[in-house]
Parts: structure tokens; sequence; C-alpha cells
């Protein structure tokens, strides 16, 4: 069988997805949100690969396996199903780390309840590719057309050149988000110490016999009340300003 002709324009196709690479690399340098860049892969895949109805991403993280920003509500759908029933190609493309090609899904005995289920779809064909990024699959990429055999050997190599950029542009914009949340989660912890280190002042002042003592006051009010030890401490501020309102400058 040989490859469709709609692959003959070869030198056009490279350029455009080098052009495609290019634009998906910029994204490193830019403060997207993970979000933003699954977004935009999706996009970008389906444009990119002839034939294509939709794409979208399995994202494989603490919270579960997820599609995010699928270029289409059919693609949401079929891989709806797939999680559902735990079973299906883009879940095999990433549990195996293989690419997976359905030529006409109607007739395809791999996933018998996730074939059954996504035969209303309208949807003949598919492509995934595992993304893979220092030797671990974070999840899998996919194309699906509504044309039977939209997909041959030529198409599985683009997808799976576009998904090798795909995985390291993920990788690194969730290494980004991770470190801008526990940066978050840094200064925080630290607003929270000094928050309660002033009601502690403030409990000192008032009679509590040392930093220890007034600790384990706000620890009780907190445990009582079933509030946060620094809602706690801010109502111990707020108190004390109130009666001295000279004090709210400090």
């Amino acid at each position: 069988m040989t490859d469709s002709p709609r692959f003959s324009d070869a030198p056009q196709r490279l350029e455009e997805l080098t052009a495609v690479l290019a634009q998906m690399g910029a994204v490193v340098l830019s403060a997207e949100t993970i979000d933003s860049t699954i977004e935009l892969v999706t996009t970008l895949a389906a444009e990119t690969i002839p034939a294509t109805t939709g794409a979208g991403v399995t994202l494989v993280d603490a919270h579960g396996k997820r599609s995010m920003a699928a270029s289409d509500p059919l693609v949401e759908r079929a891989d709806a199903l797939q999680y559902q029933f735990d079973s299906g190609p883009c879940l095999t493309a990433w549990r195996d780390q293989v690419t997976v090609r359905v030529d006409e899904i109607d007739g395809e005995t791999r996933w018998p309840q996730w074939t059954a289920a996504v035969a209303e779809l309208d949807l003949r064909a598919m492509l995934s590719v595992p993304l893979v990024t220092s030797g671990a699959a974070i999840g899998a990429i996919k194309v699906y057309s509504g044309q039977p055999a939209a997909y041959n050997a030529r198409a599985e190599r683009l997808l799976e050149l576009f998904a090798r950029q795909a995985a390291i542009l993920l990788s690194n914009t969730q290494a980004l988000a991770d470190a801008r949340r526990l940066s978050a989660q840094l200064i925080e912890a630290l607003n929270n110490r000094d928050i309660i280190a002033q009601a502690q002042g403030v409990l000192i002042a008032q009679g509590a016999a040392n930093d220890q003592a007034a600790f384990a006051m706000l620890a009780t009010a907190s445990q009582r009340s079933n509030t946060k030890m620094t809602a706690v401490a801010r109502r111990v501020i707020a108190s004390a300003i109130s009666r001295n309102p000279s004090r709210s400058g400090t």
C-alpha cells in the first residue's frame, strides 16, 4: 500500500512543520500557563496533520488522566469514553509508549467497549503518539479524522516529530508552573509566619507568658473555631488595632 498523494508535497510540509516547531519553541520563553500551552499544541496538531477533524492531549499527572483543550467536541467525547472504560488507543499509546494507529474505528477489535461506544461519533480513524520526556511518558497526543484510513506512515512520522517537541514544551511549562506555585507557597508561608508572630506579640502584651504560650493560645483558638491559625492571628491583630488605632500603622 503506497502513501497517500496528499503527502507528495513533502518539502512544503517540512517547511510548514519547521515553522510550527519554531512557534512551539518560542512558547518556552514566554509566560504561558499549562492550559494555554496545551491549547496551542492541540490547535497546531489539528492544523499540521492532514485530514484531521480534531486533536487532543491526554496528560497523566497527580490529578489523573484528563483531556485538555481538545480542538473539537468530538475529541473530548471520544477521550471521555476512553477514561470511562480505562481503555483506548491514546491510553495504550501512553502506557506502552508506542504509536497507535486505527485505520477504521468501526472494525477495530483491540478496545471493544470503547469502539462500540464511540461508533456514534462519526469518527473513522485516529492516530495517537506518546508524549515522552526524559524516558517517561507524561501523556499522549492524538488526532481524529472522519475519513477511514486517513493516516499513514508519513502521518505517523509527522505526529511523532511533533510529539517530541510538544513533550518538551509541556514538560518545561509544567516545571515552570510548579516553580511558580512553590514560590507562591513559600511567600504565603513567610507572610503567615509574620502574621502569627505579630499576633504572638499582641498576646504577650496582653499578658501571655512568652512566645510558646502565645502560640499555644492561637493553636487552641484555631482548633476550637475550626479555622486556620492565620485567620485567628489576623483577628487578634485586628482586635488590638481596633482598641488602639494609633498602632495600626506599625
